[in-house]
C-alpha cells in the first residue's frame, strides 16, 4: 500500500510539473508570436478599420462599475474620433435578458457619440475564441482592429492568427494595480487553454449560423 501511494504521489507531481511547463511554454508562444501586432501609437493604426470590441460585463460582482468595460468603450470611441474605425462589431455574452454585454456596449458607445448606424451586435461572443471566429465566419471580416485591454490582446491576436485573420490592436493604459495580479494569473491559464483549444482539442465556437452583413 505504501508503494502504491508513492507511485500515485509521484504521478501527481509529474502531472503538475508537465502542466506547469505547458502553461509557461504556451504563454511564451502566445506573447512572442503576437507582440509585433500590438501597436504603441494611434498613428500606427490603419485607417477606417472594422473594430471588434470584445465584451465584458459593465459591472463587477459587487455591483460597482467595471473599469475594464469602460476603458474598452472609451478607447473604441477615441479611435472612432481619430478616424481609425469605420464599423463596429460589439461581441459579447447574451446569456439572459438581464445580462447582455453587446447591448450595454452599444448604449455606452452611443452616449460617447458613436452613431448607432455603424454598430453591429454579436450576441454569441461567449468567449474570445467565439468572438474572433465569428468576426470572420459570420461577419465576413479577415482584417480587424481588436479593442480590448493589453493583458487580453495577446490571446485575441493569437486566435486571430490561427484563423488567418489579419488583426492588430493598440496598447492601452496599464491595468489597475490592485487587480493586476489576479488578472495576470487568470490570463496565464487562459492563454494555455487557448493553445489547447486550437492545437489539441480543435475547439469550435459554441454558435455559428448564417452570414450577416455589417450595417
Amino acid at each position: 500500500m505504501r508503494y502504491l501511494w508513492k507511485r500515485l504521489v509521484c504521478a501527481f507531481v509529474w502531472v503538475i510539473l508537465l502542466l506547469s511547463v505547458f502553461v509557461v511554454v504556451s504563454n511564451i508562444w502566445v506573447v512572442t508570436s503576437t507582440k509585433s501586432r500590438i501597436l504603441d501609437a494611434v498613428s500606427e493604426l490603419p485607417e477606417k478599420s472594422v473594430a471588434l470590441v470584445l465584451g465584458t460585463s459593465n459591472k463587477l460582482t459587487d455591483g460597482s462599475p467595471n473599469p475594464y468595460f469602460f476603458e474598452r468603450i472609451q478607447l473604441a470611441a477615441d479611435l472612432y474620433r481619430h478616424g481609425k474605425i469605420s464599423q463596429f462589431i460589439l461581441s459579447g455574452d447574451n446569456r439572459s435578458k438581464y445580462y447582455n454585454e453587446p447591448i450595454e456596449m452599444q448604449k455606452a458607445l452611443v452616449r460617447l457619440g458613436v452613431p448607432d448606424s455603424l454598430i453591429t451586435l454579436d450576441y454569441a461572443g461567449l468567449r474570445t475564441l467565439d468572438s474572433i471566429v465569428r468576426s470572420k465566419e459570420i461577419f465576413g471580416q479577415t482584417k480587424i482592429l481588436i479593442v480590448t485591454q493589453s493583458f487580453h490582446c495577446y490571446r485575441a491576436l493569437f486566435i486571430s492568427k490561427f484563423y488567418g485573420i489579419d488583426a492588430v490592436t493598440l496598447l492601452d493604459s496599464p491595468a489597475d494595480p490592485h487587480e493586476s495580479l489576479k488578472i495576470t494569473i487568470r490570463e496565464w491559464f487562459a492563454r494555455a487553454k487557448a493553445v489547447a483549444d486550437l492545437y489539441i482539442f480543435n475547439t469550435p465556437p459554441h454558435h455559428l449560423g448564417r452570414p450577416v452583413l455589417l450595417k
